[in-house]
């Protein structure tokens, strides 16, 4: 009997942490990572007919804040709204061509602007200019409620 009792079964854990892995990873792969591109600080204008946006196709569209200075945030990261464009705009080009997208179509991806209510029209009509030169053509335009400022 004191045979038995010194030889302890000891459970094998490798299953356990490969299933373990594997929930983190699919977590960390369906984590949506929208709300860290948003700058909440901005204080967008408000509307009494503002709606969601309405999106249609697979790819996500283009988010762009631009605070009270006129700074343009994309990914929570202060950018030069040339390169920005163009590297995104270059970017789109390739992964349509890879989804037989014909080249010169119209980009099926929309641009959201969230622009502080201090921007002046000047600032946002050329971060609109800057996205059309590039091939954009779908904006959308950020803005509160009467019943979201309460």
């Amino acid at each position: 009997m004191s045979e038995m009792n010194s030889e302890r079964a000891e459970p094998n854990l490798t299953p356990l942490l490969d299933l373990v892995f594997q929930l983190i990873t699919f977590f960390m792969l369906v984590i949506n990572f929208k709300g860290a591109s948003m700058d909440l600080s901005l204080k967008l204008p408000v509307l009494g007919s503002a709606r969601p946006l309405d999106r249609q196709g697979k790819l996500e569209p283009l988010l762009l804040n631009i605070d009270a200075e006129g700074g343009v945030h994309c990914f929570g990261k202060l950018e030069e709204i040339e390169p920005l464009i163009t590297k995104e705009a270059r970017l789109l080009k390739q992964q349509l061509s890879v989804m037989g997208t014909p080249e010169g179509a119209e980009f099926p991806v929309g641009i959201v602007i969230r622009a502080d209510r201090a921007v002046p029209f000047h600032q946002l009509n050329h971060v609109i200019e800057v996205c059309q030169k590039h091939g954009y053509r779908q904006f959308s335009l950020s803005a509160m409620t009467r019943q979201e400022t309460r």
